[in-house]
């Protein structure tokens, strides 16, 4: 059954806004190579909240009427142009996004302040050209309205964020960096295939168009089952999760923050975009119970494996492994056994909620942790004995990530999390339900073991090896509170991610 479609075939009122939100990053990243490294964080800190502002305008363009915007490239309509979308699941991501890489910005000032060095560094340099480069790729990713251009953006975003790994040039982060790069690279290979395959059988890569025409033959199947493989390995749901904890925990605070609360979400963006909106039919009953168990498999081991963790940066990058797992559940509950196809109802807003919340949430535990090692000098949890007294906010707000990822009211997980329960018993999928309590127990575990050693006292006085800035803490804990708050948006209607869906059926919660 071919996939009803709602996009527009010419630019709408305010298209150019979605050009805008590609064009400064990118002007950014221009600038900064021809300005040099003194000026680069001033373009930087300019220029993020200038997209933040316009990604709150298409959000609210998008919001106002009901409808998404599209903008035709150069006037040439597809199937020989490109065009550019955003539906509510673009601008809610946008908006998101933004909003954690201008914190990240923030928080960042202290570790690759470009002002205070007297001769150009190359950290620093480079640190705010990547960031600006992960803001436009994920941009381009967002609104991009093909397959091809998401091929592009995907590429972007994994150069972009493979260096972020090892600023510091330590050999054990170059060497994470080189794996993540693989598995990246291998992830970009099987994706091109997939798409080589899909314009060989139908002539095109827009999404509207191919949503069309797409039917059940041996070269398609291939084709979404290569692409599907390739961004699974750059999202790095289990098992092909080996190359996250490393890179993860190695690299500097604001780049951990940066990589698990934005870069993953950008592979699982296109995920749901190649099965929710381009073969939504073709996944089949026994595709979306894999799905689920891949991501029962990332919660089970992702959770087990932090447990045992003895390094707070290590236990917060297995903690994302399991995590993303979330993500995945929402595969089998989004089914719909009546038509056969994935629908975009309370199911599909449960899961990408759970990835909004568990971007904000996280990057602010990875600050938070990136803070304790430079005010301990290590992350070891056994040794955390007097840090709440020490950094009462920067607990708090470790705390507080925690809380949202354990899904206890009123946090965005806790939303998530309970739009996911009842899509799971409304759907007679029980399992599933325990999957999450269970995700659940495990979580409050390891953020047990973390709080217990952090609130008790320390054994003797203990000394700081550097002054934490208030404004570090603050950035962690505005996140933190952003997390928290999101589940207050079931005072009010959240059905944004249904605005100009595909067979949108879901009414949100008033």
């Amino acid at each position: 059954m071919p996939n009803a479609t709602v996009l527009p075939d010419a630019t709408t009122t305010g298209g150019a806004l979605l050009v805008l939100a590609i064009v400064l990053p990118v002007a950014g990243v221009l600038l900064s190579l021809v300005a040099g490294g003194r000026h680069v964080e001033k373009i930087a800190l300019v220029l993020l909240p200038s997209g933040l502002g316009v990604a709150l305008v298409i959000f609210a363009e998008v919001w106002r009427s009901g409808h998404p915007l599209t903008y035709i490239v150069g006037d040439w309509s597809p199937p020989l142009g490109i065009a550019l979308r955003a539906d509510g699941l673009s601008v809610a991501m946008m908006v998101t996004m933004a909003i954690v890489i201008c914190v990240v910005a923030v928080f960042a000032h202290a570790d690759f302040n470009t002002g205070a060095m007297p001769v150009e560094a190359r950290a620093p340099f480079v640190f705010w050209i990547l960031l600006m480069a992960v803001w436009g790729a994920m941009n381009m990713i967002f609104l991009g309205g093909d397959l091809f251009t998401l091929y592009v953006a995907l590429e972007l975003l994994t150069f972009a964020a493979v260096p972020l790994v090892s600023l510091d040039g330590r050999a054990e982060t170059l060497q994470a960096a080189l794996r993540y790069l693989l598995f990246a690279l291998l992830g970009s290979i099987l994706y091109l295939v997939g798409t080589a395959l899909l314009y060989g059988s139908y002539a095109t890569l827009d999404i509207a168009l191919l949503s069309q025409q797409i039917h059940m033959e041996p070269a398609t199947l291939v084709a979404l089952v290569l692409m599907t493989i390739g961004l699974f390995a750059k999202t790095a749901l289990f098992p092909l999760h080996l190359w996250l904890p490393p890179a993860h925990a190695g690299a500097p605070a604001a780049a951990s923050a940066i990589l698990s609360a934005v870069v993953v979400k950008g592979s699982f963006f296109l995920s749901v975009r190649l099965w929710f909106d381009v073969a939504p039919g073709m996944l089949g009953a026994a595709g979306a119970q894999l799905f689920g168990v891949l991501g029962t498999a990332a919660i089970l081991f992702g959770s087990v494996v932090a447990l045992r963790q003895k390094r707070l940066k290590l236990l917060i990058a297995y903690s994302t492994v399991a995590q993303i797992g979330y993500l995945f559940l929402m595969f089998p509950l989004a089914f719909s056994t009546m038509s056969g196809q994935l629908q975009s109802n309370d199911a599909l807003t449960g899961g990408m909620l759970q990835a909004i919340s568990h971007a904000t949430a996280k990057a602010a535990m990875f600050m938070a942790a990136g803070l304790i090692y430079a005010a301990l000098g290590h992350d070891r949890i056994a040794e955390l004995g007097g840090i709440a007294r020490a950094l009462p906010m920067t607990v708090f707000a470790f705390a507080l990530g925690g809380v949202c990822l354990i899904g206890l009211p009123p946090g965005g997980g806790f939303l998530a999390k309970w739009l996911l329960l009842e899509a799971a018993v409304a759907t007679g999928q029980w399992w599933w339900a325990v999957v999450m309590l269970a995700g659940g127990l495990f979580t409050s575990g390891y953020m047990f073991i973390v709080l217990s050693h952090a609130l008790v006292p320390a054994r003797e006085p203990l000394k700081l090896s550097v002054t934490v800035p208030r404004y570090r803490e603050a950035a962690a804990l505005s996140l933190a509170l952003v997390s928290l708050l999101l589940g207050l948006v079931a005072l009010g209607p959240i059905d944004v991610f249904g605005f100009g869906r595909p067979e949108a059926t879901m009414v949100g919660l008033r």
